[in-house]
């Protein structure tokens, strides 16, 4: 069923686009800039898309973008979706799917994310390492098909060290305030309590999001190359350093730190 669901998603893009994208790029909230940047530009509204969600977040555009960046042919999730808008993980999932179908082979995903770290400001960015699922689902979970990947995907390189080190480097050399750092993904969609900040410093993560985490198992159980990188949106560790946040702090936030991403992903994907 959800290989015949990706072929008709496929079909119908097809019909829309011959482009071969060779990267895809998962914008997060309020990194919708990077969209902009994107050269040649075809854009297919989600709506349109056999068994695509709708994305329902502010900040999201709901369009699946195909062009060319910094000379690369890329598609782009202009807005993702979530577990907390409804709906299951393999619908959060399912454009990743589509990406592959399409030929994609190496990924971005970004996302803007809550620091548990003290050493963390407003505004850096933190290239993902590693992660820590708290979600209560897995889109792996069910029957496995294996014509779109293994039943037991090993998870110890995730998150491709090249592209890691790649992005560290540039970052280094542009000045940014740049880190590694683990993941720690929880359903949403409330902000987390200061508790819950603390408990997910004490158990090894640098950050607090509600996305990334699915995206990442199933492009890890396709076999694609995996760069995930967090924009530091508001901080909740040390408790002292918490403060009251809306999704407006969130998107203001997320779009100062924008030129900075584009810089290193435009850079990241002209030289892998």
């Amino acid at each position: 069923m959800l290989f015949d669901q990706i072929s008709e998603a496929v079909q119908f893009i097809r019909q829309r686009t011959d482009m071969n994208p060779t990267w895809g790029i998962v914008l997060g909230t309020g990194l919708n800039q990077l969209a902009e940047a994107i050269q040649d530009a075809q854009a297919i509204d989600y709506q349109d898309i056999p068994h695509f969600p709708a994305s329902t977040v502010e900040g999201h555009r709901g369009q699946l973008i195909f062009g060319q960046l910094a000379g690369v042919p890329v598609v782009a999730m202009a807005g993702r979706f979530h577990y907390y808008e409804g709906y299951s993980l393999q619908q959060v999932t399912f454009p990743i799917r589509v990406m592959k179908a399409l030929g994609v082979g190496k990924t971005v995903i970004s996302n803007a994310a809550g620091s548990v770290n003290p050493t963390h400001e407003i505004g850096d960015l933190v290239f993902i390492k590693d992660h820590i699922n708290l979600l209560p689902d897995n889109p792996l979970r069910g029957p496995n098909d294996e014509r779109l990947g293994p039943r037991f995907p090993d998870m110890l390189h995730t998150y491709d060290r090249d592209l890691l080190e790649k992005a560290m480097a540039t970052a280094k050399e542009q000045g940014y305030r740049a880190h590694t750092g683990v993941f720690a993904v929880l359903s949403g969609p409330n902000l987390e309590t200061p508790a819950e900040y603390t408990f997910l410093h004490r158990i090894g993560a640098d950050l607090a999001g509600m996305s990334t985490v699915p995206e990442v198992l199933v492009a890890r159980h396709s076999g694609m190359k995996i760069f995930a990188v967090s924009v530091v949106t508001d901080l909740g560790y040390p408790p002292e350093a918490i403060r009251f946040t809306t999704h407006e702090d969130v998107l203001a936030a997320a779009n100062n730190a924008a030129p900075k991403l584009q810089f290193i992903v435009e850079k990241l994907i002209s030289t892998v």
